[in-house]
């Protein structure tokens, strides 16, 4: 039986090989990768198991391997020719600063001149696919060591936390940063939240009085991130350009669709004059409390929300947080006005005047071409236009809805992955289910064999309904749209075409596109 196998040896170097005849024995298996991929020193081979969604697990027995292909991983096990040298740095993190001066005068070497992580030379394990859990907090100086043993000795007494001065506070701070960024350059806000875990767990002295314990660490941690790696781009680190960014193996979920687009600009806008992290945090914590009065003092909302645009952008690009803590953080971006003013914060395109005069535009022509090929869509199209003919009355707005629906039909997306119906009672129960990014029309529930009408048109994120109570389906389409732009959302490949043809076509945003939406732009052209 010929296996091929995808072998990946470190973070980024894969190799492909090809078994005529499988091993009898796991150590043959070892063995014959050795000598094929010429490697050296000990390892245990893991593997991509398709019966729970790819996930790693240890190859125990060479009959775990899946047929005809695999995609093994190598563990190495201590030092190897391919593991950086700064992995077993970080693995000594953990041994308190007394322990390595110990150990370092005792060779001869001071902790001052010890050598330490650099983040300018942990390239390979800043595209590492795994977080270590737990999170090995590095060793800190010699004399905020010596206080936080004091500090967890008083508090195993008294159980109060000590008083972190800055100098205190700085160090950790540092430290944690230069120990994460040699992992990863961008966290996930769950392996964020680890460190502060880890922090407090060997710190107890270090925990907050109230809450959890570690929130306030978490925002000192969070901030501190932004700041490090602001400066490095600044320095011309290019490992933190927003370019280079990449997704990691093991981080990918059913509604992780982050990543920069062309159309954006300022990602990373400086702070206002006078203005940084903890002032525009204060800020934000006033825009929450004013989002939430029965009175919304709306030039209050949009001036704030002008100020914080450095932060938020910030956020929503570094931590790609997900939409239910969005809506937390920062709920006046869900207000209607808002959208449209973001989208032009990040784009200097104004979002429902462009979209609107667009979607009046091409709706004749769409609907032309829709009807001429009509039969090389099959019952999808069909379906539309029927439906259309049948309509008697808003004669325009029905128009504008058959030229939006159609359009992935036409372009071969898929469109019941862009467009929900339901019935008003059962919106919570099945509409929402598996829904990335979608528009719901509510219909209302009549009975069976009664025609219903749309009651509410809502906007869909991640299996919530962030907007609701709009006009119609350019409306929605539009606010959908800008909604991607605002939080920072890829497009679904399921609608990878139908949204970029909004990019491109409608709203005239980026010079490139695949050749299907340049047909299509060259076909309304005419």
């Amino acid at each position: 039986m010929v296996l091929l196998l995808r072998v990946i040896i470190s973070a980024d170097q894969a190799r492909r090989v090809q078994i005529e005849e499988l091993p009898e024995s796991l150590d043959a298996l070892v063995d014959f990768i050795k000598e094929k991929l010429q490697l050296q020193g000990n390892f245990q081979l893991q593997f991509e198991d398709p019966e729970f969604q790819n996930a790693r697990c240890d190859l125990s027995d060479i009959s775990e391997l899946p047929a005809e292909r695999a995609v093994l991983h190598i563990k190495w096990k201590g030092h190897s020719a391919y593991e950086d040298p700064l992995e077993r740095s970080q693995s000594l993190g953990s041994i308190s600063s007394l322990d390595t001066a110990s150990l370092s005068s005792s060779k001869g070497i001071s902790p001052a001149t010890s050598p330490s992580p650099s983040p300018t030379t942990s390239g390979n394990l800043r595209s590492a696919s795994e977080w270590p859990c737990p999170f090995l907090i590095p060793a800190l100086s010699l004399d905020v060591e010596l206080k936080l043993r004091k500090g967890n000795e008083a508090y195993e007494k008294t159980k109060k936390s000590i008083d972190v001065t800055r100098d205190i506070k700085t160090d950790i701070l540092d430290k944690l940063a230069h120990a994460a960024f040699a992992i990863k350059a961008y966290p996930q806000p769950h392996e964020v939240e680890s460190i502060a875990v880890a922090l407090i767990t060997k710190y107890p002295c270090l925990r907050d009085v109230d809450g959890n314990g570690y929130d306030g660490w978490l925002g000192s941690i969070r901030n501190k991130f932004n700041n490090f790696r602001a400066k490095l781009r600044l320095a011309g680190c290019s490992d933190v350009s927003l370019n280079s960014k990449r997704k990691t193996d093991g981080e990918t979920g059913p509604y992780t669709l982050k990543k920069a687009k062309r159309g954006e600009i300022n990602h990373f806008p400086e702070h206002p004059n006078q203005q940084d992290d903890a002032s525009l945090e204060q800020q934000r914590k006033l825009l929450v409390e004013a989002s939430k009065k029965a009175k919304i003092d709306q030039k209050f909302i949009r001036e704030t929300m002008e100020m914080t645009f450095s932060l938020r952008r910030r956020e929503l690009v570094d931590d790609q947080p997900m939409v239910t803590e969005v809506q937390d953080r920062w709920p006046a971006l869900f207000f209607k006005e808002q959208i449209d003013a973001e989208f032009f914060r990040i784009t200097n395109k104004m979002l429902l005047t462009t979209f609107r005069a667009a979607v009046d535009e091409y709706t004749p022509k769409l609907l032309r071409l829709y009807r001429a090929r009509k039969a090389a869509f099959g019952k999808a199209m069909e379906d539309v236009m029927a439906k259309l003919d049948d309509e008697t009355s808003d004669i325009l707005w029905h128009r504008k809805d058959a030229a939006l629906r159609g359009l992935p039909v036409f372009l071969r997306d898929e469109p019941k992955e862009l467009f929900r119906e339901c019935l008003e009672t059962d919106v919570d129960d099945v509409a929402l289910q598996g829904v990335a990014v979608g528009i719901l029309y509510v219909r209302e529930d009549c009975g069976p064999g009664t025609s219903t009408r749309v009651q509410n048109i809502a906007v869909l994120l991640e299996e919530r309904v962030v907007l609701q109570d709009l006009p119609d389906t350019p409306t929605a389409l539009a606010y959908l749209f800008g909604l991607l732009y605002a939080l920072n959302i890829s497009y679904p490949k399921a609608l990878k075409y139908t949204f970029e043809t909004l990019q491109n076509i409608f709203m005239e945003i980026g010079p490139k596109c695949t050749q299907r939406v340049r047909s299509l732009k060259n076909k309304l052209a005419l």
